[in-house]
């Protein structure tokens, strides 16, 4: 088991060292997908992509947001 296991770890080395060098977090990224996902739900009937653009900028006034209408 020992060795299956150091095999494991030889196998994912790379991604785990990079890691240690760069402890980057998608944490924020997935809090605010979560926060568009509660706005969609609740805006559920509402077919104005433009309003859904706004509300979204509302709930996350610090974000730079692009938006493709067209």
């Amino acid at each position: 088991m020992m060795r299956r296991f150091i095999g494991r770890l030889r196998f994912f080395e790379y991604g785990i060292l990079n890691h240690c060098d760069y402890p980057i977090s998608t944490g924020p990224l997935e809090g605010v997908n979560n926060k568009i996902k509660v706005i969609k739900r609740k805006a559920y009937g509402f077919h104005d992509p433009e309003y859904f653009a706004l509300k979204v900028k509302q709930a996350l006034p610090g974000a730079k947001l692009t938006t493709k209408t067209g």
